[in-house]
C-alpha cells in the first residue's frame, strides 16, 4: 500500500492532463449544465485559493482559513471542480471516472500526506482529532490557529501557483464553449 500511496503522488498530475483529453472528447456540455457545474467550480477554485494562502509547506501546520474548517481544503477545492466539470460534461463515463480517481489516487495521497504531517508535527494529531479529513465543519475549530498565517497570503498564493487552477479551469471552460459552438449544445 506505501508503495502505490508514492506511485500515486507522482501520477496523479500527469494524469490528470491525460485524462483532460478524454474529457474533452467524452464531454456533451449545455449552456444550462455549464452554469450548473459551476456552482460547484467557482467555490472549488475559491477554496483551493484560499488554502494555498494560508500554508507553509513542510515549515509550518497550517490550522487558519480554511484549514480551521477541513485539513485537506485543497483536495475539497478539487473534488468541487472535478464535481463541477463533470455536471457541466453531462456525461456519466466522467461521473465514474472522477469517482474511480479519487478513490485510487487522492484517497492515498491524502493518508501519506497526512502521515507525513503527523511524523513532521507533534501538533497534528491533535488537529487531526479537531477537525474533519475532508468534509468541511461548518464552524471553524476555535483555539487551532498557533499565530502562522492567521490571515490570507497573496506571497503564499502567488509562491504556490495556485492561479495555475484557475488557469486551468478557465482552458476547460474555454474548451467546453468552443465545442459547443463548433458541434451544438
Amino acid at each position: 500500500m506505501a508503495e502505490w500511496r508514492h506511485i500515486a503522488r507522482r501520477i496523479r498530475v500527469p494524469l490528470g492532463f491525460a485524462l483532460t483529453v478524454l474529457y474533452l472528447w467524452l464531454a456533451r456540455p449545455t449552456w444550462h449544465f455549464l452554469a450548473l457545474g459551476a456552482i460547484a467550480i467557482v467555490p472549488g477554485l475559491l477554496i483551493r485559493a484560499l488554502a494555498s494562502g494560508h500554508v507553509q509547506k513542510n515549515e509550518a501546520l497550517a490550522t487558519s482559513g480554511p484549514y480551521a474548517y477541513t485539513r485537506n481544503p485543497l483536495y475539497l477545492g478539487s473534488v468541487l471542480i472535478g464535481v463541477g466539470f463533470a455536471v457541466a460534461a453531462r456525461s456519466w463515463w466522467i461521473g465514474f471516472m472522477l469517482v474511480v480517481m479519487f478513490l485510487a489516487i487522492y484517497v492515498p495521497v491524502i493518508r501519506s500526506e497526512e502521515e507525513f504531517l503527523r511524523q513532521k508535527f507533534v501538533e497534528f494529531s491533535d488537529y487531526a482529532k479537531r477537525v474533519p479529513r475532508l468534509v468541511p465543519r461548518l464552524a471553524p475549530r476555535s483555539g487551532l490557529a498557533d499565530g502562522h498565517h492567521e490571515e490570507f497570503s497573496w506571497a503564499l498564493y502567488l509562491k504556490h501557483r495556485e492561479y495555475n487552477a484557475l488557469l486551468g479551469a478557465a482552458a476547460i471552460t474555454t474548451a467546453l464553449v468552443v465545442k459547443m459552438l463548433l458541434f451544438g449544445s
